[in-house]
C-alpha cells in the first residue's frame, strides 16, 4: 500500500459524520476503486505530461505525506482510549497514555535506531520489523500483549470480496483520493526511470503507461479483495541496485508468496496482537524516513525565490489540516473532505504555483532546472 494513501484515508476513517466504520471503509474503497480506474484510463496521457510532476512538486508532496503520518504515530504510542474486555465489553483502557506506553514507544524506538545503525547488511535493512519484533517481547513481558486470540478462528481461509460492503461513492473522498493517484503515478514513474537506468535500458513513454497501468488496474482490483492503494516503492529500486537481482520472475515468485501468506488469517492475528506504542515506535522511524525522502528529493531543486515560495505555500497549506482541522470546519462538505488531507492540499498548490512560476511566468528569469 502507498504511504501517500495513508493521510487521506484517515481522515474519512475518522470522519464523525459516518456513525459506521464500516461504512467509512465501504467509502474509502468506493473511491479507491473509481481513482484506480481513472489512474488506468490516463496513463498513457500522465505518461506524456510527467513534466508537470518534478522534484519540486514530489517533493513537497513526499515530505508531507511523511509529516502528516507522524500524529498517527503519536496517537499509536499514547494507545487506544478505550478496550474489550474478556466479556467482550467496551471499558476505558487504563494504559492510555500512560508512563508504560510511552516507555514501550521509546523501547521500540532505540531498538529500531541501534540495529540500524550497528547492524550489516541484511540486519540493517530489517531495523524496523526486528525493533517491532524486539518491543512486542518487551511488551508480553510487561504483560501489555494477550495472545489468547491468535488461536481463535481459521488458520487457512480464502478472502471474501467485499467484506465490509457494497463500495460507496463520495465525490469529495474520490476527488481527494484521485488526486492522491496522481501523486503515486509521479512516484511510480520516476521509479521506473530509475530502474531503466540501473539496467542500462531506454524507459520511454510506452513502457512508463504499461508501467502505470500495472500499478493502477492493480490499484482498482485490490479492494474488491479488501485492499488498499497499490504504489512502487523507492525502496524496492534500492534492492535492484544493491542486491544485483533483476529478474521479474524473482519478482513474480516474492508475489506469489505474499498471496499465500494472505491466505493464513492467523498471521493477520498475530500482527493485530502487537500493542499500538510498540507500533508507534517503529512509525516515528517508518514515517520520518518518508519525510526525509522528500526533503532528499527536495535537494535536487534549485530554491530561487520562486521556488522558496512554491515550497512554503505549498508544505504550508498542507500542515494546516495537521495543526489546525477546524479551519475547514464551514466549506462545503465536498471541499473540505478535500482539503482536510494535507497530502490533496499540499499536492493541488503545489502543481498550480509551479506551472504558475515555472511554466506560465513572464518573468525574464530561466526556468530552474534540478540538478
Amino acid at each position: 500500500m502507498s504511504f501517500a494513501a495513508v493521510g487521506t484515508m484517515t481522515a474519512v476513517a475518522t470522519d464523525q459524520s459516518i456513525a459506521d466504520p464500516a461504512a467509512r471503509l465501504a467509502t474509502i474503497f468506493g473511491a479507491v476503486i473509481v481513482a484506480g480506474v481513472i489512474g488506468f484510463v490516463i496513463a498513457p496521457l500522465f505518461a506524456s505530461l510527467v513534466r508537470f510532476f518534478p522534484p519540486i512538486v514530489t517533493g513537497c508532496v513526499i515530505t508531507i505525506i511523511g509529516i502528516s503520518l507522524f500524529p498517527v504515530a503519536l496517537r499509536w504510542i499514547r494507545g487506544n482510549p478505550t478496550i474489550r474486555n474478556a466479556a467482550g465489553q467496551t471499558v476505558d483502557n487504563p494504559s492510555y497514555g500512560s508512563g508504560t506506553s510511552l516507555l514501550l514507544g521509546f523501547i521500540t524506538l532505540v531498538v529500531t535506531l541501534v540495529i540500524a545503525r550497528f547492524g550489516r547488511g541484511l540486519w540493517s535493512r530489517l531495523a524496523v520489523m526486528l525493533g517491532l519484533v524486539i518491543g512486542t517481547i518487551v511488551a508480553t513481558l510487561m504483560g501489555r500483549v494477550t495472545w489468547s486470540a491468535v488461536g481463535r478462528g481459521a488458520v487457512f481461509e480464502l478472502p471474501q470480496p467485499f467484506h465490509f460492503g457494497v463500495p460507496q461513492l463520495a465525490i469529495g473522498v474520490i476527488v481527494s483520493m484521485t488526486i492522491v493517484i496522481l501523486v503515486i503515478m509521479a512516484e511510480t514513474t520516476a521509479d521506473l526511470l530509475a530502474v531503466g537506468e540501473i539496467l542500462g535500458t531506454e524507459v520511454d513513454r510506452r513502457r512508463i503507461a504499461a508501467g502505470l497501468r500495472a500499478d493502477m488496474g492493480a490499484t482498482a482490483i485490490s479492494p474488491v479483495f479488501n485492499g488498499m492503494p497499490i504504489s512502487v516503492f523507492a525502496q524496492n529500486v534500492g534492492m535492484v541496485a544493491i542486491t544485483g537481482i533483476r529478474s521479474r520472475f524473482v519478482v513474480a515468485a516474492g508475489g506469489g508468496i505474499l498471496v499465500v501468506l494472505g491466505l493464513l488469517p492467523v498471521l493477520g492475528r498475530v500482527m493485530n496482537a502487537i500493542p499500538l506504542p510498540v507500533l508507534g515506535g517503529a512509525g516515528i522511524v517508518l514515517f520520518g524516513s518518508v519525510a526525509a525522502a522528500g526533503i532528499r528529493t527536495l535537494s535536487r531543486v534549485e530554491f530561487t525565490n520562486p521556488n522558496v515560495l512554491i515550497v512554503a505555500t505549498s508544505i504550508g497549506v498542507g500542515l494546516i489540516p495537521i495543526t489546525v482541522p477546524e479551519v475547514y470546519l464551514h466549506l462545503p462538505e465536498w471541499l473540505a473532505t478535500i482539503f482536510e488531507s494535507g497530502i490533496s492540499a499540499c499536492a493541488i498548490f503545489a502543481v498550480l504555483l509551479n506551472l504558475a512560476f515555472n511554466h506560465f511566468s513572464r518573468s525574464d528569469e530561466p526556468e530552474p532546472a534540478a540538478h
